[in-house]
């Protein structure tokens, strides 16, 4: 799959154009009485997308759209609704620019690239090596069933223990999740539950493989996850603002991140570009190759990389390929390499898991497609 060269996103006011791209000061905005420049027109459809999120914002609860194409910032729209910072509701919530949102499991894919510099850099010899050998404190765990867990097994949800994932019908504390959290090593609880399926068979999300691959890049690297993803990852993306939670001293890369949406924007270009960012490869395009290559079929009609998402939508009569970081609640970013397009989306369904949440926000994307123009 060919990715193109882009050259720099912004920290300011919007992205920068990529060379020879009309500058455009802002994106579109839904509320500027005067008609977007025909650069914009020719790579989105904002009227669509204004009548889009003018529905989302009288009947839905997400927070943020911003769509980039062909490496600029060419729609963003901020809503109001209801929301949760570290599970505390929070009633109608303003969102703007500024606002950092919480990414839930988008923070795995973060993770992943955080994951991808460490071996990169010949600090971690490469996925194939066996978990236990970065846990030696751990020995008495062993079997020789769980000695053919490998470090790719935890990338994809492949690792063969038993689990159970954390959602409402489980309740707070009925489920592996909160218990790995509350226990007195987390990595031990993981690795002490029982196989169930020998690892690298099947696909079965597990949050408890991001508590592994937080520890062995914090024992790879000599920090917590979060600071090596500040030096490495955040600060050459000129991202300034950002949070993310530890538990029992290692970063909670299962979910604990929160981020604004311009940024999320500015990671989904960094993988549209091969791991590329203003003539600086922050991450290697073997490492962008590898982690959004399928690797299992996964749940529904998507399939997993290394801690991405990978899918396939219609767009103009032709299926188009995407990859993804999503996250509970409705927080998304969405790659489509074929479209030089990145799709950022907050939301609020945190405690939601009907059809009706999954359906808007796949229709949400599929509006989002129906705006770029088919001959583009």
């Amino acid at each position: 799959m060919k990715r193109r060269h882009f050259m720099s996103l912004v920290g300011g006011a919007a992205l920068s154009p990529l060379a020879g791209m009309p500058v455009t000061a802002e994106p579109a905005s839904c509320a500027a009485p005067a008609p977007v420049a025909s650069s914009i027109e020719s790579l989105v459809d904002v009227a669509a997308l204004c009548r889009m999120t003018d529905r989302l914002a009288a009947s839905a609860n997400v927070h943020a759209v911003l769509v980039a194409r062909g490496g600029a910032l060419v729609f963003e729209r901020y809503l109001t609704g209801s929301d949760e910072i570290n599970d505390r509701p929070i009633a109608n919530a303003s969102f703007d620019a500024d606002t950092l949102h919480d990414m839930k499991s988008v923070a795995k894919s973060v993770a992943s690239l955080a994951l991808g510099i460490a071996i990169d850099r010949g600090l971690i010899a490469g996925v194939d090596e066996p978990i236990f050998s970065f846990f030696p404190e751990l020995s008495d765990l062993r079997s020789p069933e769980k000695d053919r867990i490998l470090l790719s097994h935890a990338l994809t949800m492949s690792l063969g223990l038993k689990w159970v994932e954390a959602t409402p019908s489980t309740g707070n504390y009925d489920n592996d999740e909160s218990r790995m959290h509350m226990a007195r090593d987390p990595c031990r609880y993981v690795l002490g539950l029982p196989m169930t399926t020998p690892a690298g068979q099947d696909f079965f999300y597990n949050t408890g493989a991001l508590t592994l691959v937080s520890a062995i890049v914090r024992k790879a690297v000599g920090k917590p996850l979060d600071e090596f993803a500040r030096e490495a990852l955040f600060e050459p993306l000129g991202i300034t603002r950002y949070e993310w939670t530890r538990v029992k001293g290692d970063t909670n890369a299962g979910g604990g991140l929160r981020l604004r949406p311009r940024d999320m924007v500015k990671i989904g270009q960094l993988v549209l570009a091969g791991g590329r960012w203003n003539d600086r490869q922050i991450v290697s395009k073997a490492w962008i190759d590898a982690s959004t290559r399928p690797r299992l079929e996964a749940t529904g009609p998507y399939f997993y990389g290394y801690l991405w998402w990978l899918g396939r939508s219609l767009h103009g009569g032709r299926e188009i390929h995407w990859d993804a970081a999503l996250g509970r609640g409705g927080q998304s970013i969405r790659i489509v390499p074929e479209l030089d397009l990145v799709v950022a989306v907050t939301a609020g369904y945190y405690q939601d898991y009907s059809p009706r949440a999954f359906q808007l926000q796949s229709g949400l994307f599929k509006d989002v497609l129906r705006a770029i123009p088919a001959a583009g």
